[in-house]
């Protein structure tokens, strides 16, 4: 039996553009797949072939029955999904919790005024932004230890946390500091993404983006109860209460990391709740998805495809748009809660947990629809775009319930809470990036112009909150009135661009011979080169 990764590492790695008339039978050579034609035409060399390839041939022996993968995909959710939730229930705490330590002194020990707590939100994202241009990209795809690396990173920041408590802290080590944990932070969305297309099919990673990406909610919710216990005995410690919460929330993420790097797998094969029977299964039923997991050679020429993407720049868009807002959000929901609603302290903290509720409940309830659309086929339901438009005409109501409704306090208050619906948006962009970006450095480019976005954008939003027109801040809540509305015609965009260009292909593939499904699932080709790949709506 041939070796198929060596036989296609042996072969030319240049992408060479030859004239349309080249047949396809004269790009195969036996059994190995050396070249394929495009959807646009082009012969496509291929090389550097994907990590899941070495376990093809024997992945393809595995015939499972529709018991065995639904006990499968019960077996990933349960071993794999508690611990990522947590996670990103701490990483969300973690981010917010500045929050909820303003309206417990913060501001005023560290002697802030004016606009200086905006810097406090933007200056997390300063670093947010600085790691996903800079190091962030090469370090995660070169490396073969995802999770170990990842566990690094969770450590770190926790420390980092921790140190925000230290009584030598002012207020331009404070924003050094944000800046740090923002760098350490960036990490957690794209390797989670990452990770959710190494084991889930494409139909089904919406629906687990939902609920990983919906514990922001939880970590909302359980960040305003340790806030609102920390609160009520703030006269029985040593230290100020402010300073204890960061000291809590800093050594819980240190333990997580712990967690992660003893039981998250690197890769499906290294999984150590799964024999190799399942191992072989999750190869095979990812095939499906026209990528595998990992290649760790960065290849130029998928970024320059990534940068000449249509897709590419209206994510780009988007993210801002979705993110102008949810940075002022998340910065001032507490002190529009205690400034704006004029709640006392310790009722703001009860206030808050009802809004992270909302995003708790909400996002998995839109993903469970959307699973449920697509097993019923229901048509126009099982376009995840169509959830995102959903979510973001509740946002929008939302936030014109918030901003225009001046008489009526409960009615204001239900509009804040139907701001917490918004991620959803955030999180079907998420999963067009897990599913319809293929091969892997145009993966990565992409996540990682995406997550630059959402840190520049969440760098604008606080500065959205001008301290002259407190309480009700009504400019910020007029811009973010705009970003949700323009939300809507990108999206629709998106769905637009995918449909036609699904369509193009399947009339294209009834016109040409191409390539067989498992000859190119883990060649590590990119979308535009792969002609039996489909972009999910």
């Amino acid at each position: 039996m041939v070796n198929v990764r060596d036989s296609i590492e042996d072969s030319i790695r240049k992408e060479v553009i030859v004239e349309e008339e080249h047949s396809i039978e004269d790009t195969q050579r036996g059994e190995v797949l050396d070249t394929i034609i495009s959807p646009h035409g082009k012969v496509v060399k291929i090389g550097g072939v994907d990590d899941a390839m070495d376990y093809l041939e024997e992945a393809k022996k595995i015939i499972a029955t529709p018991e065995e993968d639904r006990r499968l995909v019960w077996k990933l959710d349960l071993c794999m999904f508690p611990l990522m939730c947590l996670l990103y229930a701490t990483q969300f705490m973690d981010k917010v919790t500045t929050s909820s330590a303003a309206v417990m002194g913060l501001r005023d020990d560290l002697k802030m005024h004016g606009n200086q707590y905006s810097w406090v939100g933007s200056s997390f994202y300063f670093g947010y932004l600085l790691f996903n241009l800079g190091p962030g990209q090469i370090i995660f795809q070169k490396t073969k230890k995802l999770s170990k690396l990842l566990s690094a990173f969770v450590i770190v920041w926790g420390l980092i946390l921790c140190l925000h408590a230290a009584p030598s802290v002012r207020y331009p080590t404070f924003i050094l500091l944000r800046v740090l944990l923002g760098c350490a932070e960036s990490t957690v969305t794209p390797c989670f993404t990452i990770i959710t297309s190494q084991y889930w099919k494409q139909e089904e990673q919406f629906t687990r983006i939902c609920f990983w990406f919906g514990m922001n909610g939880f970590g909302q919710l359980m960040l305003s109860a340790i806030a609102y216990g920390v609160y009520m005995h703030h006269d029985s410690y040593t230290i100020k209460a402010w300073r204890l919460l960061f000291v809590i929330t800093g050594c819980t993420t240190i333990f997580l990391g712990f967690l992660i790097a003893l039981w998250i797998p690197d890769e499906p094969t290294r999984a150590i709740f799964l024999n190799k029977r399942e191992k072989l299964m999750v190869i095979d039923r990812i095939k499906m998805n026209q990528q595998g997991f990992g290649n760790h050679k960065i290849k130029l020429h998928q970024i320059w495809e990534a940068l000449r993407d249509v897709r590419t720049w209206l994510i780009f868009i988007f993210s801002i748009s979705s993110n102008i807002p949810n940075g002022g959000v998340t910065n001032f929901m507490t002190i529009l809660f205690k400034e704006d609603f004029q709640y006392s302290t310790k009722k703001t903290f009860l206030m808050n947990m009802p809004y992270g509720a909302v995003e708790f409940i909400g996002c998995p309830i839109f993903g469970i629809l959307a699973m449920w659309a697509t097993v019923k086929s229901v048509k126009i339901l099982k376009c995840k775009l169509v959830w995102a438009m959903i979510s973001t005409i509740i946002t929008l109501v939302g936030v014109c319930m918030l901003g225009f409704v001046n008489d009526d306090k409960q009615a204001r208050l239900a509009g804040a809470y139907l701001l917490n619906i918004a991620p959803v948006s955030f999180i079907c962009v998420l999963s067009n990036i897990s599913t319809n970006v293929t091969g892997f450095t145009k993966k990565w480019t992409v996540s990682s112009i995406c997550m630059a976005t959402y840190a520049a954008s969440n760098i604008a939003g606080p500065q959205t909150f001008i301290a002259s027109q407190a309480p009700d801040y009504h400019g910020a809540k007029v811009a973010m009135v705009v970003c949700y509305a323009a939300m809507l015609f990108i999206l629709a965009a998106m769905l637009l661009v995918n449909l036609t260009e699904n369509k193009r292909r399947d009339k294209w593939a009834v016109e040409h011979a191409h390539e067989t499904f498992d000859s190119t699932a883990f060649a590590d080709l990119t979308d535009f080169e792969n002609p039996n790949f489909r972009y999910t709506l």
